[in-house]
């Protein structure tokens, strides 16, 4: 049992989560221990996050995964403006920033300055490494980490739906790309702040979120009749 299985992940799931879940019944089937079976992904998703999540099953295919982790992909983006969090999402408490209550055509200009090759300063609360250390750790120790900006291309941003205190959109972004980031500069720049409030990955290079297997009732011979040999 080796190949690509595509996931919808549910809301309140890690990513890891899913691995492991996948990685029990895959070992059950095969009949090996799961820490005997190499299960990985490409592309974190937050656990507030939804959408495809790209699994690697066997070893053949775990060893690919900095490879395809480089594949641009496509978000539905939901955004609360007037408010800010500390973690540029709802997974902390929302603090009111701004009245101000931007037009659609002042929203539509905002958001299209951000389209193509930007440099943009991951959150805080993330995992990417500072000092060896996890940086969302950091913060919850109390120590502010010195995050490093790093150049991200958004292909598009299009879809765009407003209606204060809501905006959503859809957006096609290179790996590396932070959303939280993107809609928390979004909102700095229209004066308003903004958090956050939802997020659907809907695509990773050619892998589709309508080709996608859920999580409930999954089984090994879901898996086995999903798995992609690619």
């Amino acid at each position: 049992m080796q190949g690509i299985l595509l996931i919808d992940k549910p809301i309140s799931w890690t990513s890891f989560d899913v691995v492991n879940y996948v990685r029990r019944i895959a070992a059950t089937e095969l009949g090996v221990k799961p820490k005997n079976l190499k299960v990985g992904h490409i592309g974190t998703l937050d656990p507030l996050a939804t959408g495809l999540l790209v699994l690697l099953i066997g070893k053949e295919y775990t060893t690919r995964a900095q490879e395809m982790s480089k594949m641009d992909k496509v978000y539905k983006v939901e955004i609360v403006l007037g408010e800010i969090t500390d973690s540029f999402d709802s997974e902390t408490v929302p603090k009111k920033f701004s009245d101000k209550i931007p037009t659609l055509e002042e929203v539509q200009s905002v958001v299209n300055t951000f389209v193509g090759i930007i440099d943009q300063l991951p959150p805080a609360y993330s995992a990417i490494k500072v000092d060896g250390k996890r940086a969302y750790k950091l913060v919850r120790a109390g120590v502010v980490p010195d995050m490093k900006p790093r150049s991200v291309t958004i292909h598009q941003i299009d879809s765009l739906k407003y209606e204060y205190p809501k905006l959503e959109f859809s957006t096609n972004v290179s790996s590396g790309t932070y959303i939280r980031s993107l809609v928390n500069d979004i909102g700095k720049k229209l004066g308003t702040g903004g958090y956050m409030s939802g997020l659907q990955r809907v695509s990773i290079g050619k892998f589709l979120l309508s080709e996608s297997i859920s999580i409930s009732n999954l089984n090994a011979e879901l898996i086995k009749e999903h798995i992609l040999l690619n």
